[in-house]
């Protein structure tokens, strides 16, 4: 016994050198940019600490435990904290979470407000509103069993979960390049070299990236994540899948009297001021759920395929809050926090293959969201564990081959595959209740009441079974008609009390980046005519209007200006731009939002 407890004390002090000594080598390795960057080796990484990524190396590391092996689980982030760069509405659906931790209550998960009342309300205009029965409504706007919650303090639940499994995580470090093997599998990532100036050139706080090479590398990095995204071209991984369709989501968190807040309540809104008319076919609504002990979370979404290029989604959001059935839950209280973040609307038909040589995508980064439900959160949850159940039958098929046995990557064990990922995805609850619901986005197109109609006769009468598909076979950036078709909105201005001016508001995301480094966003090469002669001529240069954080104007001369610090990280200006002529790339580690509420 004294032999097997001193024998796990030693593992347990060499884990913690090693993080250590990674830790130390990310934060302080100056080299010179053209010198062969530190490799730290793993049986898995993971690229992303959201709640795919997490419960990928929690599951990983349980059936370990479980079955007398270990494999080595490393994860990487680029926020500079746990849950930094996570925004959600967010009513959470605890079904994942109560088979990963069945336990979770006496652990304590940050679960502490159960929805206690449901409402949907039709907006016609600025000041009427109509409830639609319970009764009415689909199982998939009923909430009972759900809990209001902040994703972002969740997220750092599961990572004090993780660690506790001897998950070695690392915020603070983005990763900028997937590796590749000669036989073209992927084989881990790099982090982005830091202390680059805007000139290109190295600073005295210069620090060469790190490679961290994987047997499996699980990319979990949420909605257009930029490795995910080449992974999946590199792979043709969308080959016969619709083409994805997103929206952007914008979120405050407002503190109320005690007295004032209903811990429990939800409310979802449709019409005013998003849609104009029963024909409009803007897809769009809004959330407003009450948290224990006083706060009240108010979001809008909008769906990224409208077609005039004047629309201003965070404007829109604004104006809403003056709504009185929305207005009512937020006088007397104060905004302190904002932020925005693209999701997946595309649901079934847009999900991309799995699988590939070397890796997996889980969560938003393949696109899980029910966009009937309005959740995404739970469906992650779940991919990510049965993509850790895949890649541990794997990586155990011959135990003497583990990192953490070996201590190295066997070269001679070529790539690995978890094609049985895909097979379980397919036979879960995932995949059942996103069939479900396959083509309630797409019959929207059709206009306000058309979708609702056709959403009300899939829901409770086909569940899926419907023998035709609403495909999506154009990209959103393409879905943006000329301004000359289109006039422009007439937003009201801010009052600084319920609605705030961009900037105002920016403020309260916590968004910071290092100034002296080259812009993480950039026109991509052969595009350096599209702002002006394209985007600006013929669409009046809707970026400026789309980007919920002030990142894109243009000068006097009609020439485009990036303020790449204003960056909240939400992909937007990668999906709809006019051709899609911005480049995002990752920032320096740490850069970007710092959510602590969302």
């Amino acid at each position: 016994r004294f032999i097997r407890h001193s024998t796990d004390m030693l593992q347990q002090a060499l884990r913690r050198s090693r993080q250590l000594w990674v830790r130390a080598v990310l934060q302080h390795a100056r080299l010179s940019t053209t010198e062969p960057r530190e490799v730290m080796e793993y049986d898995v990484v993971t690229v992303g600490v959201g709640p795919a990524g997490l419960a990928a190396a929690i599951r990983l590391k349980q059936l370990a435990k479980a079955q007398g092996t270990d494999l080595s689980v490393c994860v990487i982030e680029k926020a500079s904290e746990l849950g930094g760069h996570i925004l959600s509405g967010n009513v959470f659906e605890p079904r994942a979470l109560d088979e990963l931790f069945p336990d979770w209550k006496d652990l304590g998960a940050p679960l502490r407000t159960p929805v206690t009342e449901d409402h949907f309300l039709v907006l016609p205009n600025a000041d009427k509103a109509y409830k639609l029965p319970n009764a009415l409504l689909p199982s998939e706007l009923h909430n009972a069993g759900n809990y209001v919650i902040s994703l972002s303090q969740l997220v750092r639940w599961l990572g004090e979960k993780a660690e506790e499994l001897e998950v070695e995580i690392y915020p603070g470090f983005a990763a900028s390049e997937v590796l590749y093997g000669k036989d073209g599998a992927v084989q881990g990532i790099a982090t982005r070299d830091v202390g680059i100036g805007k000139d290109g050139k190295p600073k005295d706080s210069f620090a060469r990236g790190m490679e961290l090479r994987g047997r499996q590398t699980i990319f979990a990095e949420g909605c257009r994540g930029s490795c995910g995204e080449e992974v999946m071209k590199k792979f043709n991984l969308r080959t016969g899948r619709d083409v994805q369709t997103y929206a952007i989501g914008l979120k405050e968190v407002w503190e109320v009297p005690e007295a004032k807040c209903k811990p429990g309540y939800v409310q979802h809104t449709l019409g005013w001021p998003l849609q104009d008319s029963i024909l409009s076919k803007t897809f769009g609504g809004s959330f407003l759920y009450h948290m224990a002990p006083n706060l009240v979370l108010v979001g809008y979404v909008v769906g990224l395929d409208y077609a005039n290029p004047y629309l201003n989604p965070y404007k829109a959001f604004q104006q809403w809050k003056h709504h009185p059935a929305v207005q009512k839950h937020l006088e007397g209280g104060e905004c302190i926090s904002y932020g925005a973040r693209a999701l997946n609307e595309g649901g079934y038909h847009a999900i991309p293959k799995l699988t590939f040589p070397g890796g997996a995508l889980v969560g938003c980064t393949a696109g899980f969201l029910n966009g009937v439900k309005i959740k995404g959160s739970h469906t992650a949850l779940k991919s990510g564990m049965l993509a850790a159940e895949a890649v541990y039958k794997v990586l155990t098929k011959e135990p003497s081959r583990t990192v953490a046995g070996a201590g190295a990557i066997d070269p001679e064990e070529g790539a690995v595959t978890a094609t049985e990922y895909e097979s379980l995805m397919e036979s879960s609850w995932v995949y059942q209740e996103l069939r479900k619901v396959r083509n309630c986005h797409a019959a929207f197109h059709w206009g306000l009441l058309p979708g609702l109609i056709y959403s009300g006769l899939a829901t409770h009468i086909f569940r899926g079974m419907e023998p035709w598909t609403l495909a999506n076979r154009v990209p959103d950036s393409a879905k943006t008609e000329p301004a000359s078709k289109h006039q422009e909105i007439a937003y009201p201005k801010p009052d600084g009390k319920l609605s705030f001016d961009l900037l105002t508001n920016l403020a309260r995301s916590g968004t910071s980046h290092e100034g002296d480094q080259p812009a993480h966003l950039r026109v991509k090469e052969g595009f350096e005519a599209v702002p002006t002669d394209v985007s600006l001529s013929k669409y009046a240069g809707p970026e400026q209007r789309f980007c919920p954080a002030g990142v894109y104007e243009y000068d006097a001369d009609r020439k485009l200006v990036i303020n790449a610090q204003n960056c909240v990280h939400c992909k937007t200006c990668d999906i709809k731009m006019p051709k899609e002529y911005i480049h995002w790339t990752v920032p320096e580690g740490s850069g970007g939002p710092g959510y602590t509420l969302m």
